[in-house]
């Protein structure tokens, strides 16, 4: 059999080599700099703002730097934050300032060209000014192109999450109590039996904690109480390294609220799919960035297996198409079948293959794709096999799934650019 020859760009010395590339490091945060970044004054948001002073505001104030913004970790001591104030300029790199500008410039306008938006956040979102949180809620439909309906749209949606708290979350004595409230019982002697328990006479069957009926909201309760453990389990596990999600602070406590109620009611609005372990991961990058979001009106506030076969084949069948030898060296030779590792990256959308910087510079492409972001995630994940071909090539069985389980650090401007060839590849 002919095997097809390995393109000439993907045995190019730029993928065995890290270069010093100031991107790069922007997305690998160290301790202090992720400290420093605490002190640094809030900037306003993007919105509304005319183009030409959006595209000179870069130059006019130091752009915060690229690296997780932890607000709670405040122990920085004050050598940190001097090192930080005076390497800042050096680290924002004229492309990112350049970018920056570009994408205030597009959500000044009055309707955002959602094309040339996605163009530009395809190449990654710089940190600050709030705009990834405006960029992803417009990618995501959250918001629509027209700035106009902006405020009443995220009045809408925020009402409506409002009233499904109200709804999903209400313990059943409450619900019960609402229920004994609304069937008229107006006098002073039932209003006072309404503060206290409900007498045995006051609870029909179906209401009653020990119904085991379809309709019962006891039995439906006590249902769900298995998912809202899984939920409450996974939530204190999400990014423990991280103050924003982790620790006995205020602000921790409250982010781990949020959560919890946003998958709950997920879970419960979606009872073919209702929780899925791992789902916590998916949810942290959006809360984080939306929660973040320097515009209080616009930051967000707490206010199945179907298809994992068919996109794992994909998967598959992508690389075949262009590395065949690595293909056949990985699912032929040494039996490494994609499942064994390909399901956790696919399903969780990468956030445990790279640290959360990287993952958030990841999503910024993924959710750029006018087709939607599987074919995307399927590219990069294509990539990443590619990256490590050479070493994948000399493995056996155990050190190859051993490398994929635990995917070494990556230049992820490096990885972006080869899962973009491979989309012009495809279509050329």
């Amino acid at each position: 059999m002919v095997r097809k020859r390995v393109p000439d760009w993907l045995n190019s010395s730029l993928w065995s080599t890290t270069p010093s590339d100031d991107r790069f490091q922007r997305y690998s945060p160290s301790p202090t700099t992720a400290t420093a970044a605490v002190s640094e004054p809030a900037v306003q948001p993007p919105v509304p703002v005319p183009p030409p002073a959006a595209a000179s505001r870069p130059q006019s104030s130091p752009t915060p730097k690229s690296e997780i913004r932890d607000p709670v970790n405040d122990n920085s001591d004050n050598n940190s934050n001097d090192n930080d104030q005076n390497g800042s300029s050096s680290d924002v790199s004229p492309e990112d300032i350049s970018r920056q500008a570009q994408l205030l410039v597009e959500l000044s306008k009055k309707v955002v060209n959602m094309r040339e938006l996605r163009r530009i956040a395809s190449q990654g979102i710089p940190d600050g000014e709030g705009i990834r949180s405006t960029v992803w809620k417009l990618l995501l439909g959250y918001l629509p192109p027209d700035r106009g309906q902006w405020s009443s749209e995220l009045t809408k949606k925020r009402s409506q999450y409002k009233h499904f708290k109200e709804e999903l979350l209400m313990n059943p004595s409450e619900i019960t109590r609402r229920l004994e409230k609304s069937t008229g019982c107006d006098n002073d002697e039932s209003k006072s039996e309404s503060r206290g328990p409900l007498s045995r006479s006051q609870i029909s069957h179906g209401e009653h904690p020990l119904s085991l009926g379809k309709s019962s909201i006891w039995n439906q309760f006590f249902q769900d109480s298995e998912i809202i453990e899984q939920i409450d389990r996974d939530v204190k596990r999400t990014h423990p390294d991280m103050h924003f999600f982790s620790g006995d602070s205020q602000l921790a406590k409250s982010n781990q609220d949020a959560l919890r109620n946003i998958l709950i009611v997920f879970a419960k609005l979606n009872p073919g799919i209702r929780y899925v372990q791992g789902m916590n991961e998916i949810l942290a990058p959006l809360f984080y960035v939306f929660r973040n979001d320097p515009d209080e009106e616009m930051a967000q506030l707490d206010n199945s297996n179907v298809g994992i076969r068919s996109t794992i084949t994909k998967l598959s069948q992508l690389l075949k198409e262009h590395d065949e030898e690595l293909w056949r060296h990985l699912e032929v030779t040494t039996k490494v079948n994609p499942q064994f590792y390909a399901f956790r990256w696919i399903t969780l959308l990468l956030t445990q293959e790279f640290n959360f910087a990287d993952s958030l510079h990841i999503w910024d492409t993924l959710l750029s794709d006018p087709e939607g972001p599987l074919e995307t995630l399927l590219r990069v994940c294509c990539a990443m096999l590619i990256l490590v071909r050479r070493r994948l090539l000399a493995g056996d069985f155990t050190s190859n799934l051993k490398l994929l389980q635990n995917y070494p650090s990556a230049n992820i401007s490096h990885l972006l650019y080869v899962a973009n060839k491979l989309r012009t590849q495809g279509s050329g």
